[in-house]
């Protein structure tokens, strides 16, 4: 994901929105396109913003700032992971404001040796020896820690083999049964090599089985009162998991693949490539190729390439109009451009199967003259490859659909395809979530000219209504939200101007209610009953099993009294934005049922009744088994407890039996 300004004036403030909370990498980018810096970093967007605070005191720091015109991000699953990528990246390009990392340290492996008695040790620099290599591993102390594990869990020998060579009884490490001893033949080869079967399926991450051991030993340990070796096996646990966490940047393999996802939404793709060369990812990038012009709105062509990717323009024609606007047919067409002028792989690892997979993998063994394979259905370390590649595909679309200039020309789209007298510049929408009728949330976000407003968002808990009334929660909410238009502007001018900073008082250009003509009726009466004027209500109703093609829209506007119904054309740069607001609005409102379903589910009902105190609960529960026959319970019954007067078992009983 990246951001670009051709006048080479970086816009840090709309970028700075578009970074994730997340961990990742970042790359620095000169005006002529060279690497200023690679960093990474625990949270992106924290990091990121530390570089444009207007008093930066490091004085390389801010010549380096000075010179950026664009900057890149890729988003990894951990730190660890972003260490690596980082340090991957720095090896191959060299960055002049780079200073740690630069002199090819490369990270540490654990080595066993192919000897007869195979020798485990600690290992940095080149694999030439022969034998199996686990890692590389961001921590040399945790590798020097494991080694000591290890030792102790299988007692695989350590030691140099001039060491080896020449004892003549066994050593310390025998006596303390941290080694079995083969340098004098106190254990069978056979025996030996069982201990080092064990080491290598520990070191392949088949580690749970040991694990367990271990928690069962603190388990045991606490029981004895032993808490300080309890302790330490609760710290090796610890050690445990970190070392054999297997990394996604590198896994220590030979593989030469890339790695191809693509996300699609709103008419506009987002392919990301990853490439791997020798088990390391040696970067990424992003690519919004040009779709056919018969999925484009033909007057308003937003979205359409405009916009940069992370590292080059896919600058091709468009990639054919013979087949509907799916993953598989982007994808197809875009792996038949790219490696046209792009190095081939033995493997191509794919979010999607292609279309005319079989003939794709034809061409490209043909170019390069050698068997090529496009896979799809992975496991393991491939899997981590093609969900970080979706990640940061993901990421990408969502940045580039919500930019400002994207934003801006559907808002045009959608005054023309609305035939408004003006743009709209404050947009609102209001969607109702629930399960059953239980947890009602209503939703109310907010756009712009330069996208959602998030600070002005709102949720409404719904309350005094009969569960599942649609109607009911939307006309609630709407009252709610409006009532305090009208009563602000029924206040001294100090006040009004107070809330015009929270965005209360604001009335919006265009009213969005996910729903159909019975919402819309909802928010006509509303504001008619509050003589709020100037809004256009449009109501958008799901398509047929939910397709987002065949959206309707219910519309009324101030020049019709009446209700219309308005289908756009999939192709709409209107209907996508409409859609995006509406899928936010949606979004916003699951979230908080959910938040709010789970705190009614985690609390007792008993809990909210005046006068039923912790220890009364507790007598009341232990006397009746639990909620279920508490609900059952007649109030006589309830007043036979202990400290459960007659006044107070009538309250308990009214909890669960009142309407």
């Amino acid at each position: 994901m990246s951001v670009k300004n051709p006048n080479q004036s970086f816009d840090n403030v709309s970028f700075l929105k578009t970074v994730p909370h997340k961990p990742g990498v970042y790359l620095m980018l000169s005006a002529d396109k060279k690497i200023l810096y690679v960093g990474k970093a625990k949270d992106l967007k924290n990091r990121v913003s530390s570089y444009f605070r207007d008093n930066i005191a490091n004085s390389r720091t801010f010549s380096m700032v000075k010179q950026i015109c664009d900057v890149q991000v890729t988003i990894t699953a951990s730190e660890a992971e972003a260490l690596l990528l980082e340090s991957n990246l720095i090896k191959k390009h060299q960055p002049r404001y780079n200073v740690l990392l630069k002199d090819n340290k490369s990270y540490p492996n654990i080595y066993l040796s192919k000897d007869k008695f195979p020798r485990l040790s600690f290992h940095r620099g080149a694999k030439k020896g022969k034998g199996q290599y686990f890692g590389p591993y961001p921590s040399a102390n945790a590798v020097r820690e494991t080694l000591v594990l290890l030792q102790k869990l299988f007692q695989v020998r350590q030691c140099e083999n001039s060491y080896y060579r020449n004892r003549s009884r066994p050593c310390l490490q025998y006596q303390i049964k941290r080694c079995t001893a083969p340098c004098t033949k106190e254990i069978t080869e056979k025996d030996y090599l069982k201990g080092v079967s064990h080491t290598v399926n520990f070191l392949k991450g088949k580690s749970q089985q040991v694990i367990d051991e271990l928690v069962i030993q603190m388990d045991q340990s606490s029981v004895n009162l032993e808490f300080e070796q309890a302790a330490s096996y609760r710290d090796t646990i610890e050690q445990l998991r970190q070392i054999t966490q297997q990394q996604s940047i590198s896994n220590g393999g030979q593989s030469n693949v890339d790695v191809i996802a693509i996300q699609l939404a709103s008419n506009v793709a987002s392919v990301q490539v990853l490439t791997i060369r020798k088990g390391n990812n040696l970067g990424n990038k992003n690519f919004f190729p040009k779709l056919p012009k018969v999925y484009r709105d033909s007057d308003h062509e937003a979205l359409d390439g405009e916009l940069i990717n992370s590292a080059e323009m896919f600058e091709s024609s468009s990639l054919g109009d013979e087949h509907i606007n799916t993953e598989e047919s982007v994808l197809s067409s875009f792996l038949a451009q790219y490696y046209m002028s792009h190095e081939i792989p033995n493997e191509i690892l794919l979010s999607h199967i292609p279309q005319d997979s079989i003939v794709l993998e034809d061409m490209l063994t043909l170019k390069a003259e050698r068997k090529v394979a496009l896979s799809y259905r992975l496991r393991g370390d491939r899997v981590r490859w093609v969900d970080m590649a979706m990640r940061n595909a993901k990421h990408a679309l969502g940045t580039h659909l919500a930019s400002k200039a994207g934003i801006q020309k559907r808002v045009l789209a959608l005054q023309e395809e609305l035939n408004l007298n003006y743009i709209p510049a404050r947009m609102e929408c209001f969607d109702i979530s629930h399960t059953m009728g239980e947890a009602t949330v209503a939703s109310c976000v907010v756009f712009g000219l330069e996208g959602p407003i998030k600070t002005e968002y709102r949720r409404y808990n719904i309350n005094d209504i009969v569960g599942g009334d649609d109607y009911a929660a939307m006309r609630q909410v709407l009252q709610r939200r409006f009532k305090k238009v009208v009563d602000r502007n029924n206040h001294d001018d100090n006040h009004k101007n107070d809330s015009d900073s929270q965005g209360e008082s604001k009335i919006p250009d265009i009213l969005f209610i996910d729903g159909g003509k019975g919402q819309v009726t909802q928010a006509v009466e509303v504001l008619s009953e509050l003589q709020i004027t100037g809004v256009d209500i449009i109501g958008v109703t799901k398509g047929e099993g939910r397709r987002q093609d065949m959206d309707k829209l219910t519309i009324l506007s101030e020049t019709s009294e009446s209700k219309e119904d308005l289908f756009l054309p999939s192709y709409s740069s209107a209907l996508h934005l409409i859609q995006q607001i509406r899928d936010e609005a949606h979004r916003f409102a699951i979230s908080g049922h959910r938040q709010r379903r789970q705190k009614t589910r985690n609390t007792s009902p008993l809990e909210g009744i005046e006068g039923l105190g912790p220890k009364r609960r507790q007598d009341l529960l232990k006397q009746f088994g639990g909620i279920r026959a508490i609900t059952r319970a007649s109030v006589d019954e309830l007043s036979k407890v202990n400290g459960i007067s007659a006044k107070l078992a009538e309250k308990i009983y009214d909890v669960f039996h009142t309407e």
